[in-house]
């Protein structure tokens, strides 16, 4: 994502006489930010989202800087005329992507969200969990600038809730925008850089704007070799780095994206050693290819 999207005076009703559902809505949404809305059922959230993810136009107002998006709706439609794997295939291909791309990260997405298994079932047959692991697979497939998830996480089991969130801290390190209502309230505690509410049609800022820097963090303290530059991919998910030694650097990251930056680290050519971690546990030592107890895929 390389700039803004801006919503400015945005309203929406349906029908020429119908009532505002929303009116005055302004919102900016930055590269690498992770935004929360919030609001009683019925307030316009999903309006709103509808709206940011490109899928509905304002009445009255502006929307601009409109980046690749991919959305999650709060109701996924199972009964396709797909398999599993069949209806992510075509979906990467209407992203842009080669089918055989597609279907490889179809196959990976899959795996990631434990329902390998269900790739050649017919979609009309998955249950409704299943059905979910494949709405929000289909908006990861090809790496979205802006995503956008309405209750992506209801219907999901414990394992895939928590794949989820690692892939919510990823499109974020990686520069994409991303935008999420949930029912729990302590989703993504401390993530969030900030935090709306849709409060009788108009949108009230419940938290600033914190930056990068916002929420509570962990201390990785990492060794490569003498010299060795940081991989690309943990430069882009750090808040700051220092190197104490040649060769040896502390890093600061953000808790939610602790996970991101342990896989890059230990899967990086040539790897990076994890020296510690702080919070969360003693310091550990970890060797190439070998995960540790923070829950990160080696």
């Amino acid at each position: 994502m390389r700039r803004d999207l801006r919503l400015v005076r945005v309203g929406r009703r349906y029908g020429i006489r119908g009532p505002w559902v929303l009116r005055g809505v302004d919102l900016t949404i930055a590269p690498g930010t992770l935004i929360r809305v919030e609001g009683a059922n019925g307030t316009g959230k999903s309006t709103l989202l509808r709206l940011v993810a490109g899928l509905d136009g304002p009445t009255e107002g502006s929307i601009t800087g409109r980046p690749r998006t991919a959305y999650v709706p709060e109701r996924f439609p199972p009964a396709l005329p797909f398999t599993a794997v069949g209806y992510l295939t075509h979906l990467g291909a209407v992203h842009g992507l080669t089918r055989r791309t597609a279907a490889r990260a179809a196959g990976e997405w899959l795996e990631r969200f434990g329902a390998s298994a269900l790739a050649a079932t017919p979609m009309a047959q998955l249950s409704k969990g299943s059905s979910q692991k494949v709405a929000v697979a289909q908006a990861l497939l090809a790496e979205p600038e802006l995503l956008v998830l309405d209750e992506a996480w209801t219907g999901l089991d414990s394992a895939a809730r928590a794949e989820l969130e690692r892939a919510v801290a990823e499109r974020t390190a990686a520069g994409a925008a991303v935008v999420f209502v949930d029912h729990d309230p302590n989703r993504l505690a401390g993530a969030p850089d900030a935090t709306y509410a849709v409060v009788e049609g108009t949108l009230d800022r419940r938290t600033a704007s914190g930056g990068p820097q916002a929420g509570p963090h962990a201390v990785v303290t990492v060794r490569g070799p003498a010299g060795g530059q940081l991989p690309p991919e943990v430069t882009r998910t750090v808040a700051s780095a220092e190197e104490t030694a040649p060769g040896t650097h502390r890093l600061t990251v953000r808790a939610s994206h602790s996970d991101v930056l342990l896989r890059a680290l230990l899967t990086a050519r040539p790897p990076w050693h994890v020296v510690s971690l702080s919070p969360g546990g003693p310091p550990l030592e970890t060797s190439p290819g070998t995960p540790t107890d923070t829950g990160a895929r080696p």
